[in-house]
C-alpha cells in the first residue's frame, strides 16, 4: 500500500494574464509536506509569477491556491521567502541585523519588542550566514552576495514550515553556494521547500521533485 502524504499547498487551475498576454495557463500543482520541489524553466516562463501567486502577492486571473495543515484547510502557513535580489531597494535605510529581525516580525504585535530567545535566533542566523561582523552595516553598502545571504537569513530565521526561494544562488560565491545547498539539505528534513532555479546540477541532488514551467507546467521528476 502506498504511503499517504499530507498535502500542504494546492494550486488549482491557476491562470494569469497581463491584458491579453498569457503568463500562466491551467496550472495544477500539489505540494506535499516535506517536499523539496525545484521549479525550472526559461526566463519569462512564469516561475516567479507562480511563486508570487502562492505567496498571495499576485492575484491569479483564474483559479485558487489553498493551504493545508494536518489534512485540514488552513488560512495561512509560516512561510519564509527569499525573493530575487533585484526586487530589493538597497537604498532603504536598514541594517543587516534589522533585515534578519524582520523575518520574525510576522508573528509579533505592532511595537512589541523582540524576546531574548528571538535575539538569540537572529545572532545564530548571522553567524550561520557569515554576517556577524556586518550586523550593523546598511544594506546599501553590501555586495550582491552579502545581500543575498542577508535575505536568506531573513527567510530562515523563523524556522518556517515552508521555505520559498527564487534563484537563491544568484550573486553568491561558489564557496557559499556549496555551503548553502548543504544547509538547505538540513532544512529540508523539517520544512517543505520550493526553489526556483535555472541551474539544476547541484540542487537536484537534494530535491525529490522537479517541475518545468513555460506558461504551462510539466513534472519532469
Amino acid at each position: 500500500m502506498p504511503l499517504l502524504r499530507n498535502k500542504i499547498i494546492e494550486v488549482a487551475d491557476v491562470s494569469l494574464r497581463y491584458e491579453r498576454l498569457p503568463v500562466l495557463t491551467d496550472i495544477d500543482l500539489t505540494v506535499f509536506k516535506d517536499d523539496f520541489l525545484v521549479i525550472t524553466g526559461p526566463n519569462g516562463g512564469g516561475k516567479t509569477s507562480l511563486l508570487r501567486i502562492i505567496l498571495g502577492l499576485q492575484l491569479p486571473s483564474r483559479g485558487a491556491v489553498h493551504f493545508y495543515r494536518e489534512g485540514q484547510l488552513a488560512h495561512n502557513l509560516n512561510i519564509g521567502y527569499l525573493p530575487q535580489k533585484n526586487v530589493i531597494d538597497s537604498r532603504f535605510p536598514i541594517t543587516v541585523s534589522e533585515v534578519v529581525f524582520s523575518g520574525l516580525s510576522g508573528s509579533k504585535k505592532i511595537f512589541s519588542r523582540f524576546t531574548e530567545k528571538e535575539q538569540e535566533q537572529v545572532e545564530k542566523m548571522l553567524l550561520l550566514m557569515g554576517l556577524a561582523e556586518l550586523r550593523d552595516r546598511p544594506i546599501g553598502q553590501l555586495s550582491g552576495g552579502q545581500l543575498q545571504r542577508t535575505l536568506l537569513g531573513r527567510a530562515l530565521v523563523s524556522d518556517p514550515e515552508i521555505l520559498i526561494l527564487d534563484e537563491p544562488s544568484s550573486y553568491v560565491d561558489k564557496a557559499f553556494e556549496t555551503r548553502m545547498y548543504d544547509l538547505l539539505g538540513e532544512v529540508a528534513k523539517k520544512a517543505t521547500i520550493l526553489l526556483v532555479s535555472h541551474e539544476l546540477s547541484r540542487v537536484t541532488e537534494i530535491a525529490n521533485r522537479v517541475v518545468r514551467i513555460n506558461k504551462t507546467l510539466e513534472e519532469i521528476r
